[in-house]
C-alpha cells in the first residue's frame, strides 16, 4: 500500500496507546480533536488499538467518541515489539483506509509512527500543537518551528495524513455512556522474524510532570547544580513537582523528564512558578497555558514577564530562602511577618 491521493480514503483515525492494560490519556485527547475534525468534514472517527487482551478496551474508545474501533488482539503484541505493532497497525490502516491517522507524541507514538509512515510512503508531521480543517477541506497540521519562534502550517499531499500530537495539548473527549459504535477485529496473521527480543522490563523512576498541578521550574538563573537543593525544598513545602528549562537538562543537572518546553513536556498546572527563567519561545510554548504564573527574575524586562500573573524582580538566591521561611511559618501556624 502506498500513500497517494485517492477518494477511497475516509475518516479520521486515532491510535489508542495502551500500557499494562490501561489506555494512555493522550488517546482521549486525540479522540476529542478527531471528533471535532470529523464533524467539520462530515466523516467518521475511527480508532485503532493493538495489543494483548485489549478487546475490553474497545468499548471505552466508543464511549469517548469513536464510531468504529479496529482492533488486533494477539499474544505476540504483549510486549512493545515495534515491528510487530507496526504490522498490526498497518493491517488496520489497510482495512480502514483512513484519510488521517493521529498518534500521541509519546515515546511509543514517536517510535511507531515514523515506521508506519515510511512503509506507506506518506508524510509525517511531528509534535503538532494544533490541527484544523481549512476552507478547502485539507487537514492543516500546526507545529512550532525554529525553537518555537514561528508556527508552521503544514498540509500533506499524500494519504493518509499522519501526525504525532503533543500530550496535554487538546481537551480530552468526554465519556458518553449512551454512545454506540462498531468493533471490527482483525487477525495479525503471519508475523515472521521481527528482529526484536524483549529480555525483561525494567521500571525506572519517571516524573509525570505533564500531570502536575503545581510546578516549580528553574532555569539559567541557578548558578550550580548543588543549588537545586533549595528549589527542591521549596517544591517539597508546597507539594510541587520540579520543572526545568532546557539548559539545565543539557548540562545534566536534572533528567529530561523534568524539562518543560518545545523539546520537553507540555504542562498546564494550576500554578507555575518560574525561577530564573528568561522566557525563551522554546520554553514558553510548553507552559503558556498554565493557570497562574509566578516568576522570580533579576531582570524586570525578561520575556517571561509577559506570561506572568505575578513577577517578582529579585535574585532567586535572596527571594527563595525568604519564601521558604515564610511558608514554614505559615505551616507551623504562625502569621508571616
Amino acid at each position: 500500500m502506498v500513500g497517494i491521493m485517492s477518494q477511497e480514503y475516509s475518516g479520521i483515525m486515532i491510535y489508542a496507546e495502551v500500557h499494562d492494560g490501561v489506555i494512555h490519556p493522550v488517546t482521549f485527547e486525540l479522540l476529542g480533536k478527531a471528533r471535532e475534525l470529523a464533524e467539520k468534514k462530515g466523516t467518521k472517527v475511527l480508532a485503532s488499538i493493538a495489543g494483548y487482551k485489549v478487546k475490553e478496551l474497545a468499548q471505552e474508545l466508543i464511549l469517548r467518541g469513536a464510531d468504529i474501533v479496529y482492533l488486533v488482539d494477539d499474544e505476540r503484541l504483549k510486549s512493545l515489539d515495534v515491528m510487530a505493532h507496526r504490522d498490526a497497525v498497518l493491517k488496520i490502516i489497510q482495512k480502514a483506509m483512513p484519510e488521517a491517522v493521529l498518534f500521541g507524541a509519546t515515546n511509543t507514538g514517536r517510535t511507531l509512527a515514523p515506521r508506519i509512515s515510511s512503509y506507506l510512503r506518506t508524510g509525517l508531521t511531528a509534535d503538532c500543537t494544533d490541527l484544523f480543517i481549512d476552507e478547502k477541506g485539507n487537514l492543516v497540521q500546526v507545529r512550532p518551528a525554529f525553537s518555537g519562534n514561528i508556527f508552521a502550517h503544514i498540509v500533506t499531499k499524500t494519504r493518509p495524513v499522519m501526525s504525532t500530537v503533543r500530550y496535554r495539548t487538546f481537551k480530552p473527549a468526554e465519556r458518553d455512556p449512551g454512545r454506540k459504535g462498531e468493533v471490527i477485529e482483525l487477525e495479525l496473521g503471519n508475523l515472521g522474524e521481527t528482529g526484536y527480543r524483549v529480555l525483561r522490563k525494567m521500571e525506572r523512576e519517571k516524573v509525570n510532570i505533564s500531570e502536575a498541578e503545581v510546578i516549580v521550574a528553574v532555569g539559567r538563573g541557578l548558578k550550580k547544580k548543588e543549588d537545586l537543593q533549595i528549589v527542591k525544598e521549596l517544591a517539597s513545602l508546597i507539594g510541587a513537582t520540579i520543572g526545568a528549562s532546557r539548559p539545565l537538562v543539557d548540562d545534566d543537572w536534572i533528567s529530561r523528564d523534568h524539562q518543560v518546553g518545545f523539546s520537553g513536556n507540555i504542562v498546564k498546572p494550576k500554578i507555575y512558578i518560574a525561577l530564573g527563567i528568561s522566557g525563551s519561545p522554546q520554553h514558553v510554548v510548553g507552559m503558556k497555558d498554565s493557570g497562574t504564573v509566578i516568576s522570580i527574575n533579576i531582570d524586570q524586562n525578561a520575556p517571561i514577564g509577559e506570561y506572568s500573573d505575578y513577577l517578582i524582580v529579585g535574585d532567586l538566591y535572596e527571594v527563595i530562602p525568604k519564601l521558604i521561611e515564610q511558608i514554614k511559618k505559615i505551616k507551623e501556624g504562625n502569621s508571616p511577618s
